[in-house]
C-alpha cells in the first residue's frame, strides 16, 4: 500500500553564489533596518496621535486608519510621507524625527556591510522609502556609507512592487540581471525582481526583531542578512 504524499519542503537557506555576482541590490527597511520601528511608527505612534488630533478613542482611530492604510499598501502613496500629511493632518516627516532614535540596524546588517565593501561588486540600495523617511534614517545610522548608489522610488514614480521601476533602475544602473543579487523583505518586491529576471534572490524572514520568523516556501531565505555571507 502506498504511504500518503508528503507535503513539499520549504525552501531551504542557501547562500549566494557569489562569483556570479557583480551588482548586490537591497532593500532597506525590515531587510538592513529593523522593521520594528516603522511596524511602531505606523501600528501604534500614528493612531495615537490622529486620536488626539480628531478626538477619537485610539480604537476608533484604528478604525479610521486600517482601511485607508490597506487600500494604499503596494502602491508609491503608501510609501509617501507627504501623501500621508496631507490625508491625515499630521506631520509625518516630524513624527519620524520626534521619534528617530529608535531607528537601528537588524542584527548583524551593518557587519555584512561593512564585508560586502571589500568584495569586488557594486553595492546599491533600492527603497521604497520617501526622501523624508530616508534622511532621517540614515541620519541615525549612517547607512549610505556603505553604498555605491541610493535609489528611491519616488524617484522612478513607481514602486518596487512594478515593472517601471525595474525598468528605470536597469537603465540608471546599467546592471546585469543575470549577474545579480537581491534581497528584501516583501514577496510582492521579491516576486517583482524575480519578473524582471534578477538571476539570485533572497528574502528575509525575521524583519522585525521583535516578531517571529515567518515561513517562506517562495524564495531561498535568511533570518538576517548576515546568513547570507561565506
Amino acid at each position: 500500500m502506498n504511504s500518503a504524499p508528503r507535503s513539499l519542503p520549504l525552501v531551504q537557506s542557501l547562500r549566494p553564489r557569489w562569483d556570479c555576482i557583480d551588482h548586490v541590490l537591497l532593500d532597506m527597511d525590515g531587510t538592513l533596518l529593523d522593521l520594528r520601528f516603522d511596524n511602531y511608527f505606523w501600528r501604534e505612534l500614528v493612531p495615537q496621535r490622529f486620536a488626539a488630533r480628531r478626538g477619537l478613542t485610539l480604537e476608533a482611530a484604528r478604525q479610521e486608519l486600517t482601511p485607508r492604510f490597506a487600500a494604499r499598501q503596494g502602491t508609491l502613496d503608501w510609501y509617501c510621507t507627504d501623501f500621508w500629511t496631507r490625508e491625515l493632518d499630521l506631520d509625518i516627516a516630524a513624527l519620524k524625527r520626534e521619534v528617530r532614535e529608535q531607528v537601528c540596524f537588524l542584527p548583524g546588517a551593518e557587519r555584512f556591510l561593512a564585508q560586502l565593501r571589500r568584495r569586488a561588486v557594486q553595492v546599491v540600495l533600492l527603497t521604497n522609502a520617501h526622501a523624508d523617511s530616508l534622511n532621517v534614517k540614515a541620519g541615525q545610522t549612517n547607512l549610505t556609507r556603505y553604498f555605491d548608489a541610493v535609489i528611491s522610488s519616488h524617484q522612478y514614480g513607481a514602486p518596487k512592487e512594478t515593472p517601471q521601476f525595474w525598468s528605470q533602475a536597469q537603465q540608471q544602473l546599467q546592471f546585469d540581471a543575470a549577474r545579480s543579487l537581491f534581497v528584501d523583505d516583501s514577496l510582492a518586491v521579491l516576486r517583482s525582481a524575480r519578473q524582471h529576471g534578477i538571476a539570485q534572490i533572497f528574502a528575509i524572514s525575521k524583519p522585525d526583531s521583535t516578531q517571529d520568523q515567518r515561513q517562506i516556501a517562495e524564495f531561498p531565505s535568511v533570518s538576517a542578512i548576515v546568513d547570507l555571507l561565506d
